[in-house]
């Protein structure tokens, strides 16, 4: 073998040497380009997407009062907060008033809290005003678990009411201004407020 062959054959390896490391690394770091493949656009690409700034999405909440026990072991109204979105939700007022009539959630009635307002209660409307708003409930609100159960689910649906609008409140069963509730005959003072049950 020549001089001229030994020097092809080192030129050859040297190429074949080159080669298998450039491999190498596309197998290591499948997804990375290497400097010199990237094209002046993809290049701008990257840098464009390194500069987006982040959107951070402020959450919003409502409170909903259920009932649970404090450390004492006594009744109290409990505020749950639940994750609002007004693109969706429509406004705070009807997704709390919603979400109060559908009662705690699996994860919230595992933590003790519960509610008295019926299961067959229905919201029929809630129509917000700029002065005023009106709560249209059906009938099964007023119905069962005696005077207690009803003084408590009045205070809830009074404490989540006042706690996410800024205007007066009112309550309405089945199209009617509710002044009396329940067949014990509770009287109820409008607009809903910390008083309107001291009678």
């Amino acid at each position: 073998m020549d001089g001229k062959q030994k020097l092809f054959l080192v030129i050859l390896g040297m190429i074949l040497v080159v080669i298998a490391v450039r491999y190498g690394l596309s197998v290591m770091n499948p997804g990375e380009i290497l400097p010199e493949e990237v094209t002046v656009s993809e290049r701008t690409t990257q840098e464009e997407e390194v500069e987006k700034p982040e959107v951070s999405v402020q959450k919003e909440y409502v409170n909903v009062f259920f009932i649970g026990q404090n450390e004492n072991k006594e009744e109290v109204y409990k505020a749950v907060k639940r994750e609002y979105d007004p693109d969706i939700d429509g406004t705070k007022l009807n997704f709390a008033i919603n979400s109060l009539i559908a009662g705690p959630k699996p994860n919230e009635r595992a933590k003790g809290v519960y509610t008295e307002i019926p299961a067959g209660t229905n919201v029929i409307s809630i129509k917000e005003l700029p002065d005023k708003a009106i709560i249209n409930l059906s009938y099964d609100f007023q119905t069962g678990g005696g005077t207690d159960s009803l003084y408590k689910r009045l205070y809830q649906l009074i404490k989540t009411a006042r706690r996410n609008s800024n205007v007066p409140v009112y309550l309405y069963i089945e199209g009617q201004k509710a002044d009396v509730i329940g067949g014990e005959g509770i009287m109820l003072n409008q607009p809903l407020n910390d008083r309107s049950l001291d009678g």
